[in-house]
């Protein structure tokens, strides 16, 4: 009987399919196209489970758990977009002095207005932003931002922050319509919504000129955009259905455009994406043209738009930025070529390399930087107490280098393919010079230091020129051969590691002499600059590289760039798993009684309820699963709320893991605030599961029990106004007494030694 029934169940579910596809397809709106319609029915077929109820609880019920309650809902949104709005804006122009990166990104603004090219290792489209809200509201790019503590003075910068603290406010009420739309819940969106409004972190994260309220802007706008585009899947190619489906897309690039961390919202939505097709492909009612149609699509609003967004910020970007300025030297020569005001801009100088030159040289590894030394030696311990070489990754003086052969000439010879050279530094006057002394980071290559003076050293200051590729007696083409230095003495190349020397190296890249002869961009170089007055110049434009070009080598010194940037010697850093329990915060201004603090870090009623949902949601999902899996007789009510919270919630917990589980796998400097994009998915995850009937759906409890419930979930939604009260001085500034001293306006509210406000 029970399997007869199974099966004209299935044969119902199919013909009602069957029906709204009719429907869909002749323009009928569907009675049942809807989640909201469904739940209705499962509220009137489990119409003796609410009597069950007492007055109170069934009246609760009701109140929360009404999907039509759209007065509710908005008032409820309205209160969401008042509270955010308010709590970012206040005191934005608190302190008037630069805070924190404030010192970068407020400089990267200034390069945008002014056009002039910069390096940085994220994509460019949140610092044109930040430059483009400042120059709309009046600011005239002359600010240095040098350090932060610096006074802004008459500068207007109330609109780089403004734009930022805007986008910020954002947040809370995306979240509120992506719960709502992954459990239609008022409630549940508005407890979601007071987690993030009320959060001191995500406040003072959104209320200065940085990357990460534009960053979570974009990833908050994917998620919400793809659970709006999920509930179009009863109305596939209908407008709202397109809609959704081009704004997931234009977010995804938004999101990459900003920080490369945007790939983890793009993975989120391409898993989600996956799985969809999956379960059309296996709908036997679809055919396998219109399945098709839904892949291609896909391809188009997911992969193919995304991406040509992303290269047009890019081609903006290298538009706008067209005067050359501090991020030259991480780029090519024939990247160079095309700002305005380089060296190599229009420029001209002799076509081949001769003796008596003095030129620099570039390393072909990008940010590989200049063959560079100054009058510093290497400290006791590392190789031979020498004058240090190094790579410089910026223009400087101390980049020139004289070329000399053995026997002195007044004529002007060219350098060919096998020549035998010396390489004098022009400011020190000392010789390029290796021996078999290890390097000072790569052990199993040879130290390269300055030796002799006046261009007077020994058999070790020789070096053999070799064109790759080239024959004997080639000529060296400034800019367009790659050439590789053969020590004669010890057989091996001039070499740049990419390593970053302590701070006795001034942090400049390491320069060694590598016994593996292999051709690798590491040991191959060319000559950039090129001064000879007894020589004719040639034009250098033949040079300027096309847009592909210049695409690709920026994304490689993006991400060697990125992946550069380890723990300094006593530098502050965190570790992932501080994050989730709030275990340390940043110092954003301020380290003493009488200076203006502000301190970054969350919200700890908050965060730790966020860590506890966490661990509350696996237990409820596992027993949920158990219950479904051992036939527990539930109601269709209570199995519908199983359903959402297995699913809505399961994406949520993969957005959380996606965005968080990475960073254990990064050996780049980490701090707080690369948490935040994950504890948005936790914090929405906590509005999905304190709610009590999502209580219920995992396991039967009495009606008194349940009241209890209530009343703790009512006693947690308080704790956040009061928590934000006590510990708002965070977020909008301190003065006075630290928070160890009992005078403080902190006091008793240091919970871990590890807080420093």
């Amino acid at each position: 009987m029970a399997k007869k029934k199974c099966v004209a169940q299935y044969n119902e579910e199919c013909s009602m399919l069957r029906n709204r596809r009719g429907q869909m397809n002749t323009g009928e709106q569907s009675p049942v196209s809807t989640h909201h319609e469904s739940t209705q029915e499962d509220d009137r077929l489990s119409e003796g489970d609410s009597q069950s109820l007492n007055g109170t609880s069934a009246q609760h019920d009701q109140g929360i758990y009404s999907p039509n309650n759209e007065a509710q809902s908005t008032a409820f949104f309205l209160l969401v977009v008042l509270l955010s709005f308010s709590t970012r804006l206040y005191k934005i122009m608190e302190p008037p002095h630069v805070c924190w990166d404030e010192t970068h990104f407020g400089k990267m603004g200034s390069y945008y207005i002014n056009r002039t090219f910069f390096f940085d290792v994220h994509p460019p489209l949140g610092k044109m932003l930040i430059g483009l809200a400042g120059y709309m509201t009046g600011y005239d790019g002359t600010y240095p931002f040098l350090k932060p503590g610096d006074r802004y003075e008459h500068h207007n910068y109330w609109g780089m922050r403004g734009f930022c603290a805007s986008l910020g406010s954002c947040l809370p009420p995306f979240a509120y319509l992506t719960v709502l739309e992954l459990s239609q819940s008022p409630t549940a969106a508005l407890i979601t919504a007071a987690v993030l409004a009320f959060d001191t972190g995500c406040i003072t994260i959104s209320q200065y000129i940085l990357l990460d309220p534009i960053l979570m802007f974009f990833i908050m706008g994917a998620v919400l955009s793809m659970v709006k585009f999920n509930r179009q899947r009863y109305r596939p190619f209908s407008t709202p259905w397109w809609f959704w489906l081009v704004l997931t897309g234009v977010n995804l690039s938004g999101a990459l455009g900003v920080k490369f961390v945007g790939l983890f919202v793009i993975l989120l939505v391409g898993m989600n994406t996956a799985w969809d097709l999956w379960s059309l492909l296996g709908d036997l009612h679809l055919s396998l043209i219109d399945f098709g149609k839904h892949v291609l699509s896909r391809v188009f609003g997911l992969i193919l738009l995304p991406l040509f967004l992303y290269v047009t910020i890019f081609a903006v970007h290298f538009v706008v930025l067209n005067k050359s300025g501090p991020g030259d030297g991480f780029f090519s020569s024939a990247f160079q070529s095309r700002l305005i005001g380089n060296n190599l801009h229009n420029a001209s100088m002799p076509e081949y390399l001769a003796y008596g030159s003095i030129i620099t040289v570039k390393n072909l590894r990008i940010a590989g930087g200049y063959l560079h030394s100054h009058w510093h030696l290497y400290p006791e311990g590392v190789g031979a107490k020498q004058q240090q070489v190094t790579a410089y990754l910026h223009k400087d003086y101390n980049n020139m280098w004289l070329v000399h052969r053995s026997n002195d000439s007044d004529e002007p010879d060219l350098v060919r393919h096998g020549d035998i050279i010396q390489l004098e530094h022009k400011e020190t006057t000392r010789n390029l010079h290796s021996h078999l002394h290890e390097a000072p980071l790569t052990k199993k290559h040879f130290q390269v230091t300055g030796y002799g003076i006046n261009g007077t050293g020994d058999p070790n200051d020789l070096w053999q020129v070799e064109v790759c590729g080239g024959r004997k007696g080639d000529l060296v083409k400034v800019l367009r051969s790659k050439v590789r230095f053969l020590h004669r003495a010890t057989g091996c190349v001039l070499y740049s590691s990419g390593k970053t020397l302590p701070k006795w190296g001034w942090e400049q890249v390491e320069i060694t002499c590598s016994p593996y002869l292999k051709e690798t961009p590491n040991s191959q170089w060319n000559i950039e600059d090129h001064i000879n007055t007894k020589l004719p110049n040639i034009s250098l434009s033949v040079l300027k590289p096309h847009f592909l070009e210049i695409l690709l080598e920026s994304h490689i010194v993006m991400i060697r760039g990125n992946s550069g940037l380890k723990p300094k010697d006593n530098e502050m850093n965190s570790k992932p798993w501080h994050w989730p329990i709030n275990y340390q915060g940043l110092r954003f201004s301020g380290v003493n009684e009488t200076e203006y603090r502000v301190y970054l870090l969350g919200n700890p009623v908050i965060w730790w309820l966020n860590l506890v949902s966490l661990g509350l949601y696996v237990v409820m999902v596992a027993v949920a699963s158990l219950a479904l899996r051992r036939g527990v007789q539930l109601d269709k009510r209570r199995i519908e709320h199983c359903r959402v919270l297995m699913e809505g919630g399961g994406l949520l917990l993969l957005g959380w893991l996606l965005h968080y589980v990475p960073f254990y796998t990064m050996g780049r400097i980490l701090y707080y605030h690369h948490y935040f994009p994950a504890m948005l998915f936790s914090s929405m995850l906590t509005g999905k599961v304190v709610p009590p009937y999502l209580l219920r759906c995992a396991i039967r409890l009495p009606s008194r029990s349940r009241v209890h419930l209530i009343y703790i979930c009512f006693s947690l939604c308080l704790s956040k106004p009061c928590s934000f009260y006590m510990f708002h001085p965070l977020s909008y500034g301190m003065r006075g007494p630290l928070a160890h001293d009992p005078d403080s306006t902190m006091a008793g509210l240091k919970w871990m030694d590890s807080w420093e406000f």
